[in-house]
């Protein structure tokens, strides 16, 4: 029986991981940890890049766990089993396929990997930290569902700047006005 608990405590931990691998991205990698993800929206140059850090980080977690677990904490060493075990899954997943860091190519054409290659595809389709989408790892939403967000993002900041340049004509114009107002005028 505790075979089983053990066992479902790595899968609860993989699906917890999921959960808190997507929150940490989008809101300490995209937010105050910009830092060291940065290079990761940035074009590699070299087998590492500041990004991985964050890997070590997770490692770190993972190995305090099963020590500590170890020493008869139950189920600590299970719970670091499971994060090891998510830390593989985004190895092969996000580092492999996604990205394409290993030797050799592989692009799925159908199924959910290809959902989840186009949906990290689209995260790296915006420039700089803010508007991203999809921020999991092993879980993509509908790929349809995040064009539409990025197209409605697209449009919002298109009608801004046009807003904002009509706003600065009417400025400028409401300021010549003045300034013809204010100039006394001359008889010849």
């Amino acid at each position: 029986m505790l075979v089983l608990w053990n066992t479902l405590i790595v899968l609860a931990t993989v699906a917890a991981m999921e959960v808190i691998a997507a929150l940490t991205h989008k809101y300490i990698m995209h937010g105050w940890g910009w830092g060291w993800h940065l290079s990761h929206h940035e074009p590699r140059s070299g087998r590492f890049e500041v990004n991985d850090l964050y890997a070590v980080v997770f490692a770190a977690v993972a190995i305090t766990l099963i020590a500590i677990g170890a020493t008869g904490v139950w189920p600590l060493q299970w719970i670091g089993a499971g994060v090891t075990l998510y830390g593989l899954l985004y190895f092969v997943v996000h580092d492999g396929l996604v990205h394409q860091r290993w030797p050799f190519r592989y692009i799925p054409r159908r199924g959910y990997l290809k959902r989840l290659y186009l949906a990290h595809r689209l995260h790296h389709a915006v420039r700089g930290k803010a508007d991203c989408v999809s921020f999991g790892f092993l879980y993509a939403p509908p790929v349809a569902k995040l064009q539409a967000t990025l197209r409605s993002r697209n449009q919002k900041a298109h009608a801004s700047s046009v807003r904002t340049r009509e706003e600065k004509a009417a400025l400028d114009a409401a300021t010549d006005r003045s300034h013809e107002a204010a100039t006394p005028q001359r008889e010849n």
